[in-house]
C-alpha cells in the first residue's frame, strides 16, 4: 500500500534537494550514491541512471530502493523514503534526464551520447526528521 505524504513533506520533496539513493547490490550488500530525483504529480519518484551503471542491474534484480533527501541548509531535516520500482524505461529522447537536470541546474543534461534509463518508484514508507518530526 502506498504511503501518504503530508503536504509539508510533499512540498519539501518537490524542491531540488540533495539526495542519496541506496540499492541492494550483489550478495545483498547495500550500494549508495548521490543522485537527482523528481517527485512527480502522481507521487512516483523519478530517478534516471546511465544505462551502463551496475545499480541499474541491481534495481532490475531487486526492485527495492531507498532515497534519503536532505535539506541543504539543515541536514537534521531530512526525509527517507522506502521505494519499490514500478517501471524501468529507456529514456531514448532524454526527456526525463533533461527534466531532472533542469530541476537541479536550470539547463538540459549536457551528455547527449550515453544512453539513459528512467526508473519510477512508488513510495512505500516515509520517515521524516527535523522540522517534520
Amino acid at each position: 500500500m502506498p504511503a501518504e505524504l503530508s503536504p509539508q513533506v510533499r512540498d519539501f520533496l518537490r524542491l531540488p534537494n540533495p539526495a542519496v539513493m541506496a540499492t541492494v547490490g550483489t550478495h545483498g550488500r547495500p550500494l549508495s550514491v548521490a543522485t537527482w530525483y523528481l517527485l512527480e504529480d502522481d507521487d512516483l519518484v523519478l530517478l534516471n541512471l546511465d544505462g551502463g551503471r551496475m545499480r541499474l542491474q541491481h534495481l532490475r534484480d531487486d526492485p527495492r530502493v531507498a532515497l534519503t533527501v536532505l535539506d541543504g541548509d539543515d541536514w537534521g531535516t531530512h526525509v527517507s523514503l522506502q521505494l519499490d520500482v514500478t517501471r524501468i524505461d529507456d529514456d531514448a529522447d532524454l526527456a526525463d534526464i533533461d527534466a531532472l537536470a533542469t530541476h537541479y541546474t536550470g539547463s538540459a543534461y549536457p551528455d547527449r551520447e550515453r544512453p539513459r534509463v528512467s526508473v519510477r518508484a512508488g513510495i512505500r514508507r516515509v520517515h521524516a526528521w527535523g522540522r517534520f518530526a
